[in-house]
């Protein structure tokens, strides 16, 4: 794998982790990835509108969910990044809390997107 010899801190995800978490079964890895690919847009996007809506109650509930998605895919800086919204939202956190806590999670899925394509071309072989 492209980036599986790499340590954590520079990777989206911890490749290594998450194959011993499947008992090194890629064809079950490549559905896990492409469940996760398929599903994850459309949390994302609903974080999205409840964030624009200033439902801190959902933002909640949402932000648990991809904090979910994404931890059982070894993907921890996101996975904690979206933490940090669940916790703002049960917090009731202000608007530039939010702000910055959402900017942080967009960009960690901004590497962990690429880097999941890469993963999954590379299992698919």
């Amino acid at each position: 794998m492209t980036n599986a010899n790499q340590p954590p801190s520079e990777s989206a995800i911890d490749f290594p982790e998450l194959l011993s978490r499947v008992d090194n079964d890629r064809e079950l890895l490549l559905d896990l990835m492409s469940i996760f690919k398929e599903d994850f847009p459309r949390h994302q996007r609903e974080l999205s509108d409840v964030i624009a809506a200033r439902d801190l109650k959902k933002m909640a509930i949402v932000s648990h969910t991809l904090k979910g998605m994404l931890a059982n895919l070894a993907a921890t800086r996101a996975a904690s990044a979206a933490g940090k919204l669940e916790q703002l939202g049960r917090d009731g956190a202000t608007e530039s809390e939010i702000a910055i806590a959402i900017r942080a999670f967009q960009h960690e899925v901004q590497s962990l997107l690429p880097e999941m394509e890469t993963y999954l071309s590379e299992v698919q072989r």
